[in-house]
Parts: C-alpha cells; structure tokens; sequence
C-alpha cells in the first residue's frame, strides 16, 4: 500500500480506542464475539469517504481492497464480516443513542 493512501493518513490522525469505552456497556460478555465496534466504525468511515453507496458494496470493497482490509486490522486470509449481519448492526447497533454523534464528534476535535 502507498505509504501516502488516505487509509494510513486516517490511522495516523485518528486514535480509534476510545470508541470502546464509549460502547463497553452496549456490548455483553456472554454468547457468540461482536464484531468490534471500531471496525464498524471505520467501516463507516470507508464507506463514506469513498463514496460507497451501501454497506453491502462497501463489505464486497472490502473484500478485496488490501488499503482497506489494513486500515481495518485484517490480514490477506482473515474473513470479512457477512453482509446482512453487518448492516443490521450498523442499522441497530447505536438506535435511539448518540453515539455516533459522540463519536464524530470526538474524532472532529481530535482532528
């Protein structure tokens, strides 16, 4: 990957960690892994930076564009989150809260 792709610009400027604390109490200990909420963040973040217009196209994206599989933490091999389950939980995830306001917000200032 370049080293000046705007996917490496976006992990050097922007500390992602704090979303979990953010979200710590929305996510439970027991049943089957969450996928991680600063992925479907930063899967967001692809998608709109990039004008992807669904979050379907942006998985398939995903799927094969090595830039993105790094700025996500994913190796060549690893799987990509399905698409259905993805979406529905970008779609459920933060109803009825402000978290991606808080979110944003708090990237914007960090920015």
């Amino acid at each position: 990957m370049p080293p000046n792709h705007l996917v490496r610009k976006m992990e050097a400027a922007i500390d992602f960690t704090f979303i979990h604390d953010l979200v710590k109490d929305m996510y439970s200990e027991v049943g089957r892994p969450s996928i991680d909420p600063v992925i479907l963040v930063k899967l967001t973040f692809i998608q709109y930076t990039f004008g992807i217009r669904s979050v379907r196209k942006t998985i398939e994206e995903v799927e094969t564009n090595m830039a993105y599989r790094w700025f996500l933490g994913y190796g060549f091999h690893d799987k990509v989150p399905p698409t259905p389950r993805s979406g529905k939980i970008m779609s459920d995830a933060f109803k009825d809260t402000d978290l991606f306001e808080q979110i944003f917000y708090r990237i914007l200032m960090s920015c």
